[in-house]
């Protein structure tokens, strides 16, 4: 009878211990991205974290890193890091990746886009696989596109309503395309990583930001540091779910194909919440005390007309392909 009871204790152990093994080799995944935990940055990745669990029965796990913890608060370096292998995963914008590949500025070209649905057919389209392919000549597999949004104005001076208005306006900037774009309005742009933003713009450093509403501006209450905005709809920014290639072949089929699902399933959702609390975003903000100003189609023009220098400059730097497959693309949205 001893003899069978400690078997069965040695059978339990056993099993415990195999339990606890199977738990511990569960791999598990860094994922970087810029912005706080409130924004659908975080919760685009949180999703993602969820559903590569799920996917792959437990076998990987991703832990989320915000405010770009792993790169030193570098916003820029997270690209780096994920092409050659140092970091697994990142969400990051398109724009912070353009001091390594400038035809990410492509998506950012000011006045490109119009509407979600011309945005739609490039981001969901064959333009962006031009895109892919330079990524991943850079080491970054590309998972799928999510948003950023269309980038609006805030400051603390008073409302903007004509180029004129921006002479002299110290503006914090995310990227080199958005220090050109500036200069042809004749602000002074600041680029600085968002985490020093907000205390900038508290202390007066700069007096102006330009950024998504729904992504950023409500969540990460820039309302509560500037009172007005202005929304010019001058650029768009996507944002994209990417793994280090070395990682990535590093996988089988199976958990690639697991992986990807989750991305794509996690960027589909990102991008709903983001344009579901960008359409509320305007009320919340008058609420908040914001006076808006929002500009005509004729106003919009004179903004358009200011910012060609720079359209041109970059789209020279972007590529004359890259900016004709997404033009085209734009144009057939509408037919």
């Amino acid at each position: 009878m001893k003899s069978l009871n400690f078997c069965k204790l040695a059978l339990t152990v056993a099993m415990a211990g195999a339990m606890a093994a199977g738990t511990a080799s569960a791999e598990q995944l860094r994922l970087s991205h810029n912005t706080g935990d409130s924004t659908t940055w975080h919760q685009g990745a949180e999703r993602f974290a969820e559903l590569v669990s799920e996917n792959t029965d437990g076998e990987f796990s991703v832990r989320v890193f915000p405010n770009a913890q792993l790169s030193g608060g570098d916003q820029m370096r997270q690209a780096e890091m994920v092409g050659r292998g140092s970091l697994d995963l990142l969400v990051t914008s398109a724009i912070n990746v353009t001091p390594l590949v400038p035809e990410m500025a492509v998506f950012s070209l000011p006045y490109l886009y119009s509407s979600y649905e011309e945005v739609d057919a490039t981001t969901q389209g064959e333009p962006v696989q031009l895109l892919e392919a330079i990524l991943e000549e850079r080491g970054i597999m590309v998972l799928a596109w999510g948003e950023n949004g269309f980038r609006e104005l805030t400051n603390s001076g008073g409302p903007i309503r004509t180029p004129e208005d921006m002479r002299g306006l110290n503006v914090r900037v995310a990227g080199p395309m958005y220090v050109d774009v500036m200069n042809a309005l004749g602000a002074n742009p600041q680029q600085m990583q968002w985490t020093e933003t907000m205390t900038a713009l508290q202390q007066g450093v700069v007096d102006a930001q330009e950024n998504p509403i729904g992504a950023v501006i409500i969540p990460q209450q820039v309302y509560e540091v500037q009172d007005y905005l202005t929304t010019w709809h001058y650029s768009y920014d996507p944002i994209f779910l990417g793994i280090s290639k070395a990682k990535w072949n590093g996988f089988n089929a199976d958990t690639q194909e697991a992986i990807r699902q989750a991305a794509e399933e996690a960027m589909a959702y990102q991008v709903e919440i983001t344009r579901e609390s960008t359409a509320e975003g305007i009320d919340f903000l008058r609420e908040q005390g914001m006076e808006i100003t929002e500009l005509s189609e004729e106003e919009i023009d004179a903004f358009r007309e200011a910012t060609q220098p720079a359209f041109d400059e970059w789209a020279e730097k972007v590529g004359p392909e890259i900016v004709a497959a997404f033009q085209e693309a734009i144009d057939a949205s509408g037919d």
